[in-house]
């Protein structure tokens, strides 16, 4: 007799990953660092997609040729739910950011990673970030 495989829930308690490419880079102005409880650095990493200037911060639109540069955090549901808060993420998809969820390569590991992407509405008439480094337009601490 043949059995299915059991999937298990995950923990509460278990952590996630975020891929962060703007302001909550490290030395960035909403440090991931400075959030409580804390996350814990996995990697650089970049995935593809465009970056757009939207003023004091960015927003990235996943996918196409372009490139984002960036790092992943473990995180805890306790801070995806502040993230969540601080991106205007909304159930209905209507808020400033979109939570999206993407495999995204570090160095040698492929890991799972949230990532906050710009709701097309808010890059209307916005300059794109060649380099597709906010850190590259930005000084790191502004």
């Amino acid at each position: 007799m043949q059995t299915e495989p059991m999937i298990m829930p995950q923990s509460p308690c278990a952590s996630r990953h975020v891929f962060v490419y703007g302001t909550l880079r490290r030395g960035g102005r909403n440090d991931i660092a400075r959030f409580d409880p804390p996350a814990r650095f996995v990697g650089a990493a970049s995935v593809a997609g465009t970056l757009y200037d939207l003023g004091s911060y960015p927003g990235a639109v996943l996918g196409g040729d372009g490139v984002l540069t960036g790092e992943v955090y473990a995180i805890d549901p306790a801070l995806e739910a502040q993230l969540d808060v601080l991106e205007g993420v909304r159930p209905d998809d209507s808020g400033e950011y979109i939570k999206r969820e993407l495999r995204v390569r570090v160095g040698a590991l492929e890991i799972d990673c949230l990532v906050y992407e710009i709701h097309p509405s808010r890059i209307v008439g916005r300059p794109a970030i060649t380099s597709g480094n906010w850190l590259d337009r930005a000084p790191p601490f502004s």
